[in-house]
């Protein structure tokens, strides 16, 4: 299980399990805001408890932050999919830097491409330590 917050301690998230990785995205918000993305459900391996607002980028996004401190705690899909969940990602840049030392980090080419990229085999602690 891995915990963070916000800098003021008023939004909390929890992911149940361990993630395989942690998404670095370049698309033109993710980049801006500087976050790693971990996913899941939400309600069911990722939970989020405290008050947010959003900004919402198109038809598919919200980006939620802390109303207070404005760190970027998640971003949630705006409709359901087919089976009714919804994709939720936490930013894991809101952990101890201990807890997720050792996830490698996966390249997203959302800015041109929508690919995935291929790992380098960098860890969260080649970027942050």
């Amino acid at each position: 299980m891995l915990q963070g917050s916000c800098h003021c301690g008023s939004v909390n998230w929890r992911f149940d399990g361990v993630p395989d990785g942690a998404t670095a995205c370049n698309c033109t918000v993710c980049r801006r805001y500087g976050v790693l993305w971990i996913y899941d459900f939400e309600g069911e391996g990722v939970h989020v408890e405290g008050p947010t607002n959003s900004y919402v980028r198109g038809r598919a996004i919200e980006f939620h932050f802390c109303p207070t401190c404005g760190c970027v705690t998640h971003w949630r899909g705006q409709h359901a999919q087919e089976d009714g969940r919804r994709r939720l990602a936490v930013n894991v840049r809101l952990s101890e830097p201990e807890a997720v030392a050792q996830i490698p980090i996966d390249h997203f080419d959302g800015l041109k491409t929508f690919d995935d990229l291929p790992r380098d085999g960098k860890c969260f602690s080649d970027y942050w330590f």
